[in-house]
Formats: structure tokens, sequence, C-alpha cells
């Protein structure tokens, strides 16, 4: 099960396998209380499309679009990511943003889903 959840809400157990997936490391957290298993800076939009998009919600769709290409050309790093997912029982992507609805992660976890019927 992939889960979603701010950094900087309280670590639970049932997290599981806790993946930020941010490109940009979140302000006020140190890295020994982040209570991470990985940091996979890689699957995070790229700087060009996390500045255009600005977590405008009526750049919502297009930012999906534009994001989901820039994870076709990610292979590796995606494949990478749905072999944790096979080997974990819940994982959660960490994001920072106060926007819970329109962000990285988000999105993420609807390309992921997607996917992982046919890995």
């Amino acid at each position: 099960m992939i889960k979603l959840k701010r950094i900087y809400e309280k670590f639970e157990e049932d997290d599981g396998f806790r993946i930020l997936v941010e490109r940009l490391w979140p302000r006020g957290i140190k890295k020994e209380d982040a209570r991470i298993d990985l940091w996979l800076k890689e699957i995070a939009p790229s700087n060009e499309l996390r500045k255009w998009f600005s977590h405008d919600s009526n750049k919502w769709d297009e930012f999906k679009n534009r994001y989901f290409q820039e994870l076709n050309n990610k292979k590796d790093v995606v494949n990478k990511l749905l072999e944790i997912i096979k080997n974990n029982k819940n994982v959660t992507f960490l994001y920072s943003t106060k926007e819970n609805n329109f962000n990285n992660a988000v999105a993420l976890k609807e390309y992921i889903e997607k996917l992982k019927t046919n890995y």
C-alpha cells in the first residue's frame, strides 16, 4: 500500500518504508531526525517543472502530463521504486509542501499505481 504524508507529520510504525520524493531537502528537518529510509530525489519533477507548477491547482492536469513524461524517461529509478513497493507491505511517499492535494507525491502515487498493476 502506498501512503502519502508530509515529512513534518509524526513518524508512525505503519508508515512502513519511508521515501522522501522531493528534489530539495525540507526546511527545518535535520537529516538524522527525518526517519526516512530513502531520499529518492531523482524521482522528483525537474526544477523547471517544479517551478513552473508552483502548486497551482489550475495547472494540475498539465503538470501531471509533463511529470508523467519525465517519469517515462526515468525507467531505472521508476523500476527501483516499483521493486521497493513490491518488497514492502507499506510504503510512504514523504513530501514537504503544505498543499496536500496538488503535489508531486500525489501525482507520483497515481503514476505508480497505474504501472504497478502491470509490474
